[in-house]
């Protein structure tokens, strides 16, 4: 299942500057800043994000910030390459013994932070700590429900025994890190938050961290891979984005990503600066309460609220999508940098159907589906959002609570930081909320799992989207029957019956998918991936 990148790009049709970490005609520093940006002394990378992160505990919270971040320090078994393809980590090699059991080869010779030997043992307490974690907003489980068994054959040596099936096993895995028997064992997620346990066999050493705010790394230099160019790395959390960017500007900060994309053409007038873009595949949406027969946030215009929820009815969530100008989102807001969208991938992505396109804007038709509905004169409803988690997060919001009131829906607009905002939604705390969501496995199988098929913990389904869920069993039996299926192409044509049938129903509201937009010090090399983030070993001296 071989993402096609090539096509992926291009569907953005992004100017060749765009794509470049050097854009055509920038300004270069002189030589003599060049010969002391390639110094040997030249050993620590300041690393800025615009995404809050909220544990070093590698299972807490399966939230894209967090995720980068633990990988500083612990590796997975199979991890994702530039491309979004699995390639070796800690396992060297993987097979199907027969129809449900894999076999992983481990590395031999590779060391935890403190010197103890990694082995089998250490997998297998891994993938049994993961659905055990207390109060974890966001789980892995989707990754280890399905392992029914696992088998420690010798101490490089693990099979993992499945009840069907399952050949995106080795995708899925590459979402969890592998922590330490010796120091997991007991250990709590405040015990990785304090650094007691957070010993992993990753490129880094976690020397400081301060939960929300920043993390020093220092370099492994028994790390199994190539080591990377920098020997400590000073990563921080800098949510304003004026602030992330007058940092850059000002030499504190090497590189950030999140760049608004409002300032790119200024950023890029700075000789010292130079931008970095490629397409990404993280969807920005809304999410409805397409199911509770009552809902908090919905009201009629003397706030008196509904006896009944207005967002079950599909010619309602219709009509909120026919109300949004995707093009002028992208053009005005993302200024360019996202592809509007009506389907969980992006085109050229594994799962892409060309034939769920975006709808149109088209309020007139809003209007009538709302009188169809029972709902001539409109309603009033509470817009939620993150303000400082996606890119122009909290101006989406606005502009889509501008459209809707235009429509006769009065909107108002609740925005707020992510850690307040993610640890209200999972509890179903909201009538529609903007959110955003990258495929955990580089292909369609996580989106469909997660965010239209119906709820099912004891299969490790839906455990991110909202208590409150859209359900289609016809739906469900396809995105089952597509987890079981080896043959590639196959399983592609039953994602794409799957939305097929899902996403006229809307059980969420594709808005976009963004661009990864990062800025950096001219001088530096920066490897981009699909995947967000910033990862050290990704950044070199030219």
């Amino acid at each position: 299942m071989r993402i096609r990148i090539a096509a992926l790009l291009a569907c953005f049709a992004l100017p060749a500057a765009e794509r470049q970490i050097s854009p055509a005609g920038a300004q270069t520093l002189p030589a003599a800043e060049r010969q002391t940006l390639n110094a040997a002394e030249r050993q620590t990378l300041n690393v800025a994000t615009g995404g809050a992160f909220t544990s070093m505990d590698p299972h807490y919270h399966n939230l894209g910030p967090n995720n980068v971040l633990t990988t500083y320090v612990f590796d997975p078994l199979v991890r994702f390459d530039r491309k979004y393809q699995p390639e070796a980590a800690l396992a060297v090699s993987w097979r199907t013994v027969d129809d449900t059991t894999w076999e992983f080869k481990l590395r031999g010779g590779v060391t935890f932070h403190d010197g103890s030997l990694f082995t089998a043992d250490d997998v297998a307490f891994t993938y049994g700590r993961v659905p055990q974690v207390p109060n974890s907003p966001s789980s892995f489980t989707f990754a280890t429900k399905p392992i029914t068994g696992i088998e420690v054959v010798d101490p490089q040596t693990i099979r993992l025994h499945t009840a069907t099936p399952l050949p995106l096993l080795a995708y899925n895995l590459s979402n969890v890190r592998i922590v330490s028997r010796k120091h997991g064992e007991k250990a709590t997620t405040a015990d990785y938050n304090s650094l007691k346990a957070a010993i992993g066999t990753g490129p880094y050493r976690a020397a400081e961290f301060v939960v929300g705010e920043r993390a020093v790394f220092e370099r492994n230099d028994a790390w199994w891979d190539t080591k990377p160019a920098w020997a400590k790395v000073n990563y921080r959390l800098i949510a304003n984005d004026a602030s992330r960017n007058a940092a850059l500007q000002s030499g504190e900060i090497d590189i950030i990503d999140q760049v608004p994309t409002r300032d790119v053409e200024d950023l890029r007038k700075n000789p010292k600066v130079a931008i970095a873009s490629v397409a990404g595949q993280r969807l920005i949406y809304l999410a409805p309460d397409a199911s509770r027969a009552v809902t908090p946030f919905v009201t009629d215009h003397q706030g008196k609220p509904l006896p009944a929820n207005p967002l079950r009815d599909v010619r309602v969530r219709k009509a909120l999508s026919l109300a949004i100008n995707r093009a002028g989102i992208r053009d005005r807001i993302m200024d360019g940098f996202a592809a509007p969208s009506g389907q969980l991938m992006p085109e050229g992505a594994s799962g892409y159907d060309p034939a769920l396109a975006p709808d149109p804007y088209d309020p007139e038709r809003a209007k009538a589906l709302l009188a169809e509905a029972g709902y001539k004169d409109g309603f009033a409803i509470t817009l939620h959002g993150p303000n400082n988690r996606y890119v122009n997060d909290s101006k989406i919001v606005e502009a889509i609570a501008q459209m809707w009131t235009r429509i006769g829906i009065k909107t108002s607009v609740d925005t707020m930081p992510a850690a307040t905002f993610f640890s209200r939604a999972v509890k179903a705390e909201f009538s529609v909320r903007l959110t955003g969501w990258a495929s955990d496995t580089g292909e369609a199988s996580s989106n469909l799992t997660e965010m239209v098929a119906s709820s099912a913990p004891d299969k490790g389904r839906g455990s991110v989207f909202d208590p409150s869920r859209y359900a289609n069993p016809r739906v469900d039996e396809i995105v089952e029957r597509s987890l079981t299926t080896i043959d590639v192409g196959a399983r592609e044509a039953l994602y794409r019956e799957a939305e097929r049938l899902a996403m006229p129903e809307l059980p969420i509201i594709p808005i976009h998918h963004q661009v990864n937009v990062f800025a950096l010090r001219q001088g530096l090399v920066f490897h981009m991936r699909m995947q967000e983030g910033i990862r050290a070993w990704d950044v070199g001296v030219k």
